[in-house]
C-alpha cells in the first residue's frame, strides 16, 4: 500500500520510525516532511498528506505531531478526509471499518514507538465494511461538506 506520511517538528522521529517499519511491511511511504526537528507549523503537512489522498498518490495518510490534534483538525478541513486521532487499536481499526477513515493522526507526545506502530497495523489491516448502515452515515457527512462549503468565510480546506 502507498501511504502518505508528514509530521511536524514534534513528530519528526515517530515519523521516521514508522516509515522504517513500513518499508519493512512492504508498503511504499510517500514521506512528505517534515526532514528536521526544526519548528515548522503542522498545518503545511496535514495539507500535503490530505492532497496526496485526496488526488490518489496515496491510498492512505499517517500524519503526526505533538499531541496529533492540531494535524487531526488541519486534515479535516479538506473535503474527502475523514482523518482520525487514535491512541488505542480499536478505534484505529474501527475507525476504517465503521468511518472510513482515511488518514490516522497520532501524537508523539503522547504515545510511544511500538504503540504507534500497532496503531499503524491496525489502521492499514482495516478494511471499510460498506454495510448500509455506514454508507448512509457517511452520505451524511459529505452532504455536511457540501452544505458548510464557503459557509463562514470558509471554503472546507485551509
Amino acid at each position: 500500500m502507498r501511504i502518505a506520511i508528514g509530521a511536524d517538528h514534534a513528530g519528526f522521529e515517530l515519523k521516521a520510525f514508522i516509515i522504517d517499519h513500513l518499508a519493512q511491511a512492504g508498503h511504499q511511504a510517500l514521506d512528505l516532511g517534515t526532514h528536521s526537528t526544526e519548528p515548522v507549523d503542522y498545518p503545511d503537512y496535514a495539507r500535503g498528506v490530505a492532497e496526496a489522498v485526496l488526488s490518489g498518490d496515496a491510498e492512505r495518510g499517517i500524519l503526526v505531531c505533538g499531541s496529533g490534534v492540531g494535524a487531526c483538525v488541519a486534515a479535516n478541513k479538506l473535503a474527502g478526509i475523514r482523518a482520525g486521532l487514535c491512541h488505542d487499536t480499536y478505534s484505529a481499526r474501527q475507525g476504517v471499518e465503521h468511518d472510513d477513515m482515511n488518514v490516522l493522526c497520532l501524537g508523539a507526545r503522547v504515545i510511544g514507538p511500538e504503540l504507534a506502530l500497532e496503531l499503524v497495523r491496525n489502521f492499514l489491516a482495516a478494511r471499510f465494511s460498506g454495510e448500509e448502515r455506514h454508507r448512509r452515515r457517511l452520505a451524511k457527512i459529505e452532504a455536511l461538506e457540501r452544505e458548510t462549503a464557503g459557509a463562514h468565510g470558509s471554503t472546507g480546506s485551509p
